[in-house]
């Protein structure tokens, strides 16, 4: 007898049923072109509208009809073992946020997909500068705000005493993700100053703020840096490769209200910059300032009108 397509199956001893061998999908067919494209693109994580945006551009050319849709086509690539699902919860604002690697992806590649348009910053990007020992378990990205009008009324120190007086405030935006966590900070419009791309302990691209940025911000928000005494350590650590000229031009346009030239300068006199301090020095000293916030029994330094905790070692 004639044989068609398949294969035999014995229902019994006088007769054989003949079963068509199942057509291989359409997303089969096209999987190695499918596969060209992720492994070919610098990008290594992606959000679930990248994916329907990649799939949309690629629909023509690997032959997928309309009804393959971007829930199948994330299926299909999962089934594969070539995508991996991560899961980050907010229990603060009990939301979640799932995003996609193609293949592994480190920590600061999944840290910066929460926010597109953020970049790392304070203890992160000291660990990316290689300015700490200390391996991240929280990831700090900076999304900045939309650029708002200057306060009103000039600086006091009736102003500065009540602001500093009082703990600073922290980001609740908390996205945790196994034994780490993501923090997204609203920052303040800056414009991206002073952000840049290096390359992490993976090779990856990543988005990250200068060292001479850095070293501004974790004194602005020492809360998000490990606290002012790993503050200070950092500023030793970077005595070598950082460029006083650049971060005083970057300090002046952030324009700060609070002189945080005084503690900037006050750190580098710590951590042994010599006479690199005095273009700080210049900017002027018309107020008392403070280390931190909520400073319990301070020292004080007449040089640079600055309070600070008891028990920084100055002896540098």
């Amino acid at each position: 007898m004639d044989v068609l397509d398949g294969i035999y199956t014995i229902q019994n001893a006088n007769q054989l049923k003949v079963e068509p061998l199942a057509r291989p999908s359409r997303l089969t067919i096209s999987k190695k072109d499918i596969f060209a494209v992720f492994e070919q693109s610098p990008q290594r994580v992606y959000s679930e509208k990248e994916l329907a945006r990649i799939l949309s551009q690629h629909r023509e050319f690997w032959r997928l009809t309309e009804r393959t849709t971007v829930g199948p086509f994330i299926r299909f690539l999962e089934q594969q073992e070539k995508l991996i699902a991560h899961d980050f919860y907010s229990k603060h604002y009990d939301r979640k946020i799932k995003r996609y690697s193609w293949g592994h992806a480190s920590p600061y590649e999944l840290a910066l997909s929460i926010q597109s348009n953020g970049y790392l910053s304070h203890s992160t990007a000291v660990a990316l500068h290689g300015l700490t020992d200390i391996i991240p378990k929280t990831f700090y990205l900076n999304v900045e705000q939309s650029p708002k009008p200057p306060p009103r009324g000039g600086l006091t120190q009736r102003g500065i005493d009540l602001a500093f007086s009082r703990q600073q405030r922290k980001s609740a935006m908390t996205y945790d993700y196994g034994d780490w966590s993501v923090t997204i900070l609203n920052g303040k419009n800056t414009g991206n100053l002073g952000v840049e791309t290096v390359s992490g302990l993976e090779q990856e691209t990543l988005r990250t703020t200068s060292i001479e940025r850095t070293l501004i911000d974790i004194v602005v928000r020492p809360n998000y840096s490990g606290g002012v005494f790993q503050v200070l350590e950092t500023y030793r650590r970077a005595k070598e490769h950082v460029s006083t000229n650049r971060l005083a031009a970057t300090l002046k346009q952030l324009d700060y209200v609070y002189p945080y030239h005084q503690a900037i300068g006050f750190l580098m006199d710590l951590a042994g910059y010599g006479s690199k301090s005095r273009l700080l020095e210049r900017m002027g000293l018309h107020h008392d300032f403070y280390l931190s916030h909520g400073i319990e029994k301070p020292e004080y330094s007449n040089k640079w009108r600055l309070f600070f905790p008891r028990g920084l070692d100055t002896s540098s």
